[in-house]
């Protein structure tokens, strides 16, 4: 019989786990039994882009499961953080799952996650900055399951009926603005972009900023050169060559693009499977973001493979993880759905077959990976919302808010 306080920490668990850390085990540290049965049972629970993920996810565990012998059921998420951290408190989660970066510290720092990544014998060929990204006390928790960058994308029409070439990709700020200028005009916007720090973020790293230091236990973000990035987005917003996406009557940049309100957006290489799903017609291009006071960066994206820790099936569900980490499965899942192998041998393969996504493949060799601290998705939740008034506001203000709010976090996530 489950008591009404068991009732009520469970509930509770379950709506803060995601943003807390809140331990899913209420002070039980026993080991769980194992399964040791011949043939096992495990159930993958993702959160998909869109049915080209979906269709792939499902194809690999199929194939895994024929060569295996276990049976592997593939089941999509609604809400992922919230279903992850129901399936925790009720001590029933899903074996293998996706676990995105800004959750990431939640799940290890509440002892939610499996650290199987001393068990796989080739980590090296795996990005060092993702790995470090999905490590947590020094342990290499869960396997990066595949990455993004931000390139600039050009719509190619817009940008030959303004007289500019290819020639005329903007190199640095200077020419950005310029460029971003002679394109606005008839209903377009040079360049349009989501109000958020993950596109407004280039331009803090780009002017020699970021968030925190590199070990993550120190805030930087009341620094000059973060105060710099986001005085020139606020210059080319007052200027009107820039617009943040819902300006121009669209969720993202993407959408802007292909509906020609945008000449030029900020995005990541899953904008590919966008435009040819809703926009087949537009054609464009994907240039290098333009360098800034501090030189060129970009941002990298990712999501990793964990294994529960509550698992009953944990070496098959590495094993699983294995094989849908492996090059070969890496790259079809980059045919299938535009995203890029953290493999470095998949993703050398991967921008062979592929030289239009040669801008997003080399950002990820200075790209800027994402913050993993426990209960820092709140912070960057804040942080966005102040972003979307950086028209009017004054870039230092919303720093030193970031900074305090995130001075705080570390503190409790340390």
């Amino acid at each position: 019989m489950v008591t009404r306080t068991a009732v009520a920490a469970l509930a509770t668990c379950a709506a803060l786990l995601a943003a807390t850390g809140c331990s899913s085990s209420f002070g039980s540290a026993e080991e769980p039994e194992q399964d040791a049965s011949g043939k096992q049972r495990l159930r993958v629970l993702i959160a998909t882009s869109g049915d080209a993920e979906t269709k792939a996810v499902k194809a690999a565990a199929a194939a895994y499961a024929e060569k295996s012998g276990d049976t592997v059921t593939v089941e999509v998420a609604k809400d992922m953080n919230q279903q992850l951290a129901q399936s925790f408190a009720g001590h029933k989660p899903p074996d293998v799952f996706y676990v995105n970066s800004d959750q990431f510290a939640n799940y290890a720092k509440a002892g939610s996650l499996y650290p199987y990544g001393d068990r796989i014998s080739d980590t090296g060929d795996f990005s060092e900055q993702l790995r470090a990204s999905f490590s947590y006390d020094g342990k290499l928790m869960c396997l990066p399951k595949d990455t993004s960058t931000l390139g600039l994308v050009v719509n190619t029409d817009l940008w030959q009926k303004a007289g500019l070439s290819e020639k005329d990709y903007p190199k640095d700020w200077k020419e950005l603005e310029a460029v971003a200028d002679k394109l606005t005009g008839d209903g377009v916007t040079g360049l349009v972009t989501s109000d958020e720090y993950q596109r407004l973020g280039v331009f803090m790293k780009q002017a020699g900023g970021w968030l925190t230091d590199p070990a993550q236990k120190k805030m930087t973000a009341d620094s000059a050169g973060n105060a710099e990035g986001l005085g020139f987005v606020r210059s080319m917003l007052k200027s009107g060559s820039m617009k943040f996406a819902k300006q121009v009557d669209t969720s993202w940049g993407g959408e802007a693009l292909g509906k020609g309100k945008a000449a030029m957006t900020i995005e990541g290489n899953w904008l590919d499977g966008g435009m040819k799903l809703d926009y087949p017609d537009v054609k464009y291009a994907v240039a290098p973001l333009p360098a800034g006071p501090a030189g060129r960066a970009t941002l990298a994206f990712s999501s990793c493979w964990g294994v529960a820790s509550e698992s009953a099936h944990r070496e098959a569900a590495v094993d699983l993880v294995t094989h849908l980490t492996s090059p070969d499965q890496q790259l079809a899942f980059a045919d299938a759905f535009g995203v890029m192998p953290t493999r470095t041998s998949a993703l050398a393969t991967y921008a062979e077959r592929e030289p239009s996504v040669k801008a997003w493949v080399d950002g990820s060799a200075y790209a800027q990976a994402p913050v993993t601290i426990a209960g820092f998705d709140k912070v960057l939740g804040q942080f966005n919302t102040d972003l979307q008034s950086l028209r009017t506001a004054d870039p230092k203000k919303i720093l030193a808010d970031l900074q305090r709010n995130g001075e705080q976090a570390i503190a409790k996530g340390n």
